[in-house]
């Protein structure tokens, strides 16, 4: 059985689960076929795509009965038609339509958190695709910089400068307003579905995950407070990080140079597993990773730039003993070496 390396939640088709990166896949597929620029053989790599797993198959079949039978000759017409918003771009207007691809293609409850998320990127702030990164000044001064697929509301008032972290990872330098002016800023907070972290004049990352989030410090401090323990006012100080839920918050550690490698625009792998270091690449690159069980174990170090994933990808067969086929743009397979299958070209 071959490993999937994915995350976030699973979507429901047909009675059995479908995981979320075969949807967002599904979705990439779908915005592809409904451009204005598909390619003749993009047709043929889809057909492939579809018949490399029946979850592919299921997947695209749920798209079908939402599109009405998406064809050669009517793709163009039915992008038209479920995409009427001709101002937004191309990341807007794929994102519009893999909230119809959940919607139609699955049920309520499965796809209900996945939607949301999808309309709150749309509709945030500020908000980041798949693979970009983002630096935004506040008009305070404060500098935040977005990581891949990230989203952030920010209100700013007389009582709270708030910062909303809905989705992805943001790292915070705190401005401090006019040095001269004996007015003083009201606190700085960051909030996310856990609870919030109060700068204490400081420079930190904050990560929301599933169920938790992680907040590393590289400056001074922070405060944190779980959402359902208000009672809680849990001091994170100068290089450390933690991990906390909506009630609990996790013992600090020493914060290790991989982990704030992304605000340089690097992948850091020290001694890591080869499934969880595509895991990690996956949140950088839309589509579908798959890795062969037989070397998911395999470990490695290294310094990778994240603004070519396809340089990535290219550069491990020449690291651990691998081989890397790209089916599609979409589509990737890591497997063992020797198997006798090309390597990787872009698609």
């Amino acid at each position: 059985m071959t490993r999937q390396i994915a995350n976030g939640p699973v979507a429901m088709a047909a009675g059995r689960p479908i995981d979320s990166s075969v949807a967002d896949a599904a979705a990439d597929w779908l915005t592809l076929v409904m451009s204005d620029e598909v390619a003749e053989d993009t047709w043929e790599q889809l057909r492939e795509w579809r018949k490399a797993n029946p979850d592919h198959e299921r997947a695209w079949a749920h798209i079908e009965a939402v599109t009405g039978r998406l064809s050669t000759k009517g793709g163009k017409a039915a992008y038209r038609a479920l995409s009427p918003y001709a101002d937004l771009g191309a990341i807007e207007r794929r994102k519009l339509l893999s909230i119809l691809f959940y919607a139609g293609a699955f049920g309520l409850t499965a796809s209900l958190a996945t939607r949301t998320q999808s309309w709150q990127r749309v509709m945030a702030d500020y908000h980041t695709s798949t693979g970009e990164q983002r630096q935004v000044a506040l008009s305070d001064g404060t500098q935040i910089l977005l990581n891949t697929s990230s989203a952030i509301d920010v209100k700013f008032d007389g009582q709270l400068r708030l910062v909303r972290l809905l989705s992805g990872e943001i790292r915070v330098i705190t401005g401090h307003g006019n040095p001269v002016s004996s007015d003083r800023l009201p606190p700085f907070v960051v909030e996310t579905p856990e609870g919030r972290i109060r700068a204490l004049g400081t420079r930190f990352s904050v990560s929301q995950r599933e169920g938790e989030t992680v907040v590393a410090v590289e400056q001074s401090a922070v405060e944190i407070t779980p959402g359902e323990r208000p009672d809680i006012r849990y001091r994170l100080n100068e290089l450390q990080r933690t991990a906390f839920t909506r009630n609990r918050v996790g013992q600090g550690s020493a914060l290790m140079d991989s982990e704030l490698a992304w605000t340089h625009g690097q992948l850091i792998a020290d001694e890591q597993s080869l499934g969880d270091f595509l895991a990690d690449l996956s949140r950088y690159r839309p589509g579908l990773i798959r890795c062969d069980p037989l070397v998911a174990g395999l470990r490695f170090s290294g310094v990778f730039p994240l603004n070519d994933t396809d340089a990535i990808l290219n550069t491990l067969p020449t690291v651990i003993p691998v081989a890397v086929r790209m089916r599609t743009r979409y589509w990737v397979v890591v497997e063992a070496a020797g198997q006798g299958r090309p390597p990787i070209q872009k698609a």
